[in-house]
């Protein structure tokens, strides 16, 4: 890795850090958690209805996203779902409900203060299905073949190394897995430094892929069946939308689920890089 690439990662860390450190220490007996405040197009208002309700208000508002993953995802009962860059859990608490309690949802983040949040936000919503890990997502602990389904929430803008992200998602899913994503893309006719102009690395814009890259990238992993729609603007070109894809199904497997995550223990996990909570 560079020294770019490392200082902007360490910029991004520092960054959600502090934005965990706000929600846990910022709020008051009488009115809560302080929601973390960018603009309308990331954040908690972005998911609909009543959907989370009755989630810890912590992990709604440590919400920093740019849509909604689990409303596109198509999860369902037995599942076994990655959130990639977990945050403050919210997406990973609602992928859990929906895959109910013969599935599982684990949360992959870097920062440990967001790791904190979320485990405390995991107790708090009395989720046993749910798991977090710590590391990062162009090198995902977790075996190879395991995996249903992997969301993020405006996260893999943020990655210095988009390929490895896209690689690793690949290796985790099992034939047949596929990946509900909200991300920042950038219309093809903007360059680098048009993107950067229109806002920071930190900020998810000027990391963002453009619709062409995004695709390319998600080709040269081995993804098929890709569908990259824009759902509303986040500055000028650039867009928050919806990426779809599947890892092929092989006439050997036949898309067989790998036992390893099923079980519902962290014992290879365990051995690979730790997990942070049950």
């Amino acid at each position: 890795m560079t020294k770019q690439s490392t200082d902007l990662r360490e910029t991004v860390r520092q960054r959600y850090a502090a934005a965990a450190v706000q929600v846990t220490e910022g709020g008051s007996a009488c009115c809560g958690p302080a929601a973390i405040e960018i603009d309308d197009n990331f954040g908690s208002a972005l998911y609909t209805g009543g959907e989370h309700d009755d989630l810890p208000a912590e992990a709604v508002a440590a919400s920093l996203g740019c849509g909604n993953p689990t409303a596109v995802a198509d999860l369902g009962e037995g599942d076994r779902v990655l959130d990639l860059g977990s945050g403050g859990g919210i997406d990973v608490l609602l992928s859990a409900r929906r895959v109910g309690s013969t599935g599982k949802a684990y949360g992959l983040d870097m920062t440990e203060e967001m790791l904190a949040l979320a485990l405390a936000n995991q107790k708090k919503a009395g989720a046993t299905n749910v798991e977090f890990l710590k590391g990062t997502i162009e090198a995902i602990p977790l075996p190879a073949n395991t995996i249903d389904v992997v969301i993020s929430n405006c996260v893999i803008n943020l990655s210095t190394d988009k390929s490895a992200v896209f690689a690793e998602t690949f290796r985790v899913l099992v034939p047949g897995g596929r990946i509900g994503i909200s991300d920042v893309v950038a219309d093809d006719a903007l360059t680098s430094e048009q993107r950067a102009e229109r806002g920071d690395y930190v900020g998810c814009i000027a990391g963002a892929l453009s619709f062409t890259e995004y695709r390319a990238g998600l080709e040269a992993a081995g993804f098929t069946g890709i569908e990259i729609t824009p759902t509303h603007a986040v500055a000028d070109g650039m867009h928050s939308a919806i990426v779809k894809a599947a890892k092929p199904r092989t006439e050997e497997t036949g898309g067989e689920r790998a036992t390893t995550a099923a079980s519902g223990t962290c014992d290879e996990v365990d051995a690979a890089a730790g997990c942070c909570g049950n």
